[in-house]
């Protein structure tokens, strides 16, 4: 996509060769000065008017691509809703192709029967390309969600939708090697996967593949030991004392291997009122500033407060100055709290 910036310099450049040759070609002619100069200020005008011309086209070009660019973004990431089920929601995500909002990164939460379910995920390279493979996979979640009884059953119509969706790309990319079903190259293309479903009680129960699992923060302890009395409300959000890093058994990738016949999602804690879940990917703890240096998630996170939406935006401003702004793969930052009494 061509950017405003871009635009504008392709249009001096080709007003300024167009100026530069006609001007040459009328001082090299032999004649009279007055003429040549008028008729170089002719060419000039000339070219002016081309210029301006294809840059009210190229503007529209781009408003046009730049709306339908959004909705497919809008659709693809719809925004969280601030409160479900007494969980209080921020997300945002960075995506690493210049001029895209969105890439290869997906979250998504909703509330079923069964709890709240959630779900983050990081398809394999980044920006536009991968676009498919994620509408494939939240479309699924989304559907399947509502409907699955158990996390095992959403995961296997995940896995699913993306298989159509490799098999499908890579008809369409080698379709003299795909001549029929299901005969056809698999395209090297896996997410990883992390599915979360938050119950009533707050008991958290995960199926992980190949994701990063999350962070659960709680809050500072506000109490007047010493004195026997209650604190004063604080209205300044709050640091974490305690940070915990989840964990349990992690499957590969989707797209790697096949999953499990049946696979099982086990318990890994609870999200307890006060205490806030931080989902992340990849791009968020492998982002590097121009020294090398990894960006310091974790210290980020003993620093910054407990209110969601604050989080996420402290997460996300000290990534872009850790990066300088130049990311090397989409960040999806997703955080929970539990504000049930």
């Amino acid at each position: 996509m061509i950017t405003r910036g871009e635009m504008t310099q392709v249009r001096r450049v080709c007003v300024a060769a167009w100026g530069g040759a006609a001007v040459s070609w009328e001082l090299s002619t032999p004649g009279m000065l007055v003429p040549s100069l008028a008729t170089c200020a002719a060419f000039l005008l000339l070219a002016t008017g081309c210029a301006l011309h294809i840059r009210r086209g190229l503007l529209a070009e781009l408003r046009r691509s730049e709306e339908i660019a959004g909705a497919a973004q809008r659709a693809l990431l719809r925004p969280l809703p601030g409160r479900i089920d007494g969980l209080t929601l921020a997300a945002a995500q960075l995506s690493a192709s210049r001029g895209a909002a969105v890439g290869g990164d997906l979250y998504e939460a909703v509330p079923t029967a069964h709890g709240v379910r959630v779900v983050i995920g990081d398809v394999r390279g980044h920006g536009l390309p991968a676009l498919g493979a994620a509408a494939a996979v939240l479309g699924a979640f989304r559907e399947a969600a509502y409907d699955e009884p158990s996390l095992g059953g959403v995961l296997r119509r995940m896995e699913r939708a993306l298989g159509r969706h490799v098999r499908d790309r890579a008809r369409s990319e080698h379709p003299s090697a795909c001549p029929a079903e299901p005969e056809s190259p698999a395209a090297e293309e896996f997410v990883t996967v992390l599915l979360l479903q938050i119950a009533a009680d707050g008991a958290l129960t995960a199926l992980n593949c190949g994701h990063p699992w999350p962070y659960l923060l709680r809050p500072v302890p506000q109490h007047c030991a010493a004195h026997g009395r209650s604190p004063a409300p604080d209205p300044a959000p709050q640091a974490p004392t305690g940070m915990e890093w989840l964990d349990g058994e992690t499957l590969p990738p989707l797209g790697v291997v096949p999953l499990p016949t049946d696979p099982r999602a086990h318990a890994c804690g609870e999200l307890r009122p006060g205490e806030t879940l931080f989902l992340h990917t990849d791009g968020a703890e492998d982002a590097r500033d121009g020294a090398g240096r990894f960006f310091p998630l974790r210290s980020v996170l003993a620093q910054a407060p407990l209110t969601p939406a604050r989080l996420v935006a402290g997460v996300h401003a000290a990534l872009l100055r850790h990066t300088g702004g130049r990311l090397a793969d989409d960040v999806a930052l997703l955080v929970l709290r539990n504000d049930r009494s």
